[in-house]
């Protein structure tokens, strides 16, 4: 059987959408790098300050279900141009920001803008690619992704020491302009369709709205605002709830459904979907993790956070593009299982955290966690589309996207409030036998304390710090244990998807 050729025109749309998936992935990780400097130039607090990556996260969370409809309504040509053309107006508007509250309104621009980039991306490589050339545009799907996450930390750790963070905003502006080139000269004009927006689903979209955003408001503002003993983050969840229900409800029995959420009852798909919110997750959550225990606990300023991340995106730069040749030599669900496999094992690294556990450990654990996300990222792509019609490829490419980003909220959230649940549990328990009564700690110190005395005041406070360092020590342990786990299980459960070359 010949192999299908593929045109430049499709290789050029192809990899223009990589670089909006670029782009738009390494926005978000970039900024969290540079965050402390940011609220600190605008006299924000931490939880004022938040808010630069929670609006863009909420904006980009509500725009990807929507791709697939404004495509039909718009084209494709004009939506990922405007969408690129508004995010690097907005990329630039940022650095120049005079206060926080600016800030937060472009975030929101700038996230609406983005979000649109990344399901095109994963859409143009199902529409434009033959089936013999799919591997390869996950494989470049996967880089571009991988890449974005690594590269983020470090760039704008780098950038924020060495000169400001306005300046990380610019770094979108060389893959923009290569993106909107690229969509001019590879992707046909067609013809709107406005007279779809009379028969929209309005319903469905308040509803995905309401629901989406404010759950991702929940779980970003949830852990600094101590979860339901918060009457903003009930009422956000009330409203998040029902919103969910009205959005998911329209969508699987409306007659007017944007998103075609009946796409999650096919087998593959929706066991890929799944593995794909877990998958996002735990990347997500562990790229949220790493850098702050390397502060928290190891003192490590932004230039050495990144300089120790350099290895996790290195090790995915060179084992992303021999996927598709590996493809062809085993099953894709073996691969999407032994990649699981190696994740876990990375977050098995990590779980064993002391005192001395700075870089010696986070960058094995990392390199090995990336040389397990390309086999994910390729091959479960691959087996998720498989079978779907190519006139499903919008729906597809926006649920796919949709779940791995929230899977990556859920994620995050859930691994910080693991690390302070479980500080605090440690604690307690630690300090059950390290008391100021106990005759092991006074020989420790050489003399019996005395609460009222400085001295002693000095001692004991000294005692606590590295309690409950060591609580914590413990905590972020747990937190690797829990993703080790649940990676796992997601290497079993893929084992029973239905594979085809």
């Amino acid at each position: 059987m010949s192999e299908q050729k593929v045109s430049p025109k499709a290789w050029v749309a192809v990899l223009g959408g990589l670089f909006g998936c670029f782009m738009a992935g390494m926005n978000v990780h970039v900024t969290s790098a540079a965050l402390p400097e940011m609220e600190g130039s605008s006299g924000a607090t931490f939880e004022e300050g938040s808010w630069i990556s929670t609006a863009y996260l909420v904006a980009e969370i509500i725009m990807i279900p929507l791709t697939a409809w404004l495509v039909q309504v718009f084209s494709l040509r004009k939506v990922m141009g405007l969408g690129s053309l508004v995010f690097l107006i907005a990329s630039v508007a940022c650095s120049l920001a005079p206060n926080l509250s600016v800030m937060i309104i472009i975030r929101v621009i700038q996230g609406a803008a983005g979000a649109v980039l990344i399901p095109l991306s994963f859409q143009l490589i199902i529409t434009e690619l033959p089936a013999s050339k799919m591997p390869m545009g996950m494989a470049l799907f996967s880089l571009a992704n991988s890449v974005a996450q690594a590269a983020g930390p470090s760039i704008g750790g780098w950038l924020t020491d060495a000169w400001s963070w306005r300046g990380i905003f610019y770094l979108q502006l060389i893959p923009g302009v290569a993106l909107l080139a690229a969509i001019a000269w590879s992707i046909d004009a067609k013809p709107m369709q406005l007279a779809m927006l009379r028969r929209g689903d309005w319903l469905g979209i308040t509803g995905m709205i309401v629901g989406l955003g404010g759950l991702q408001i929940v779980l970003e503002e949830g852990g600094r605002l101590d979860w339901f003993g918060s009457s903003f983050i009930v009422w956000a969840t009330v409203a998040s709830v029902i919103g969910i229900v009205v959005f998911v409800a329209t969508q699987v029995w409306g007659a007017r459904s944007f998103i075609n959420l009946r796409l999650l009852g096919n087998y593959n798909f929706g066991v890929a979907s799944i593995a794909m919110f877990i998958f996002g997750g735990a990347t997500f959550g562990l790229v949220f993790l790493v850098p702050n225990y390397l502060s928290q606990l190891q003192h490590y300023n932004a230039s050495e956070i990144g300089i120790s991340l350099i290895a996790y995106g290195l090790v995915q730069l060179l084992s992303a593009p021999l996927m598709p040749r590996l493809m062809r030599w085993t099953s894709p669900k073996i691969m999407v299982s032994t990649g699981f496999l190696i994740m876990a094992l990375g977050c098995w690294l990590g779980a064993h955290l002391d005192g001395e556990s700075a870089a010696n450990v986070i960058i094995p654990s990392t390199v090995v966690r990336g040389i397990g996300q390309p086999f994910i990222m390729v091959a479960l792509s691959v087996l998720a589309v498989a079978g779907l019609d190519k006139a499903q490829a919008g729906s597809a490419s926006a649920v796919f996207s949709m779940l791995r980003n929230l899977g990556g909220a859920v994620g995050t959230a859930l691994l910080a409030q693991v690390v302070s649940i479980r500080e605090r549990m440690h604690s307690e328990r630690i300090g059950e036998s390290v008391t100021v009564f106990s005759q092991s700690v006074q020989a420790r110190l050489g003399a019996p304390l005395h609460s009222w005395m400085p001295d002693s005041q000095m001692a004991l406070s000294q005692v606590a710090g590295t309690l409950r360092r060591e609580a914590y020590l413990m905590a972020y342990s747990d937190a690797f244990w829990l993703a080790c786990v649940a990676l796992s299980g997601c290497a079993l459960a893929t084992l029973l998807m239905r594979s085809a070359r």
